[in-house]
């Protein structure tokens, strides 16, 4: 997304992921990201956005969030809905939903 948010004007980019606000400070400081991050430690918007479930590493099931990206509309609307989408998709996805 670093690489491919300058592209989209008029177009709110925004990150949410469950690390703390410290931890994804650094992150962005390290790889100048370009857009917000939003801190979701208690999970809440992840579970609204159904992306907050059951997933398996090795035999073993935890919770976690699945990497999803969402078009939202100025009116609070979904448009579009990418799950289990890759870092390498979310750029060209986005470009290509912005664009249609």
């Amino acid at each position: 997304m670093r690489d491919t948010v300058a592209e989209f004007e008029n177009v709110a980019v925004i990150g949410i992921s469950g690390d703390a606000s410290e931890r994804q400070k650094r992150f962005d400081d390290k790889n100048d990201l370009g857009y917000s991050l939003l801190s979701d430690v208690d999970h809440q918007v992840a579970e609204a956005f159904g992306v907050w479930r059951e997933k398996w590493l090795y035999g073993k099931s935890y919770l976690g969030v699945v990497r999803s990206a969402f078009v939202i509309s100025a009116d609070g609307l979904v448009e579009h809905a990418f799950y289990k989408i890759s870092v390498s998709e979310s750029g060209p996805k986005l470009r290509e939903a912005l664009t249609a």
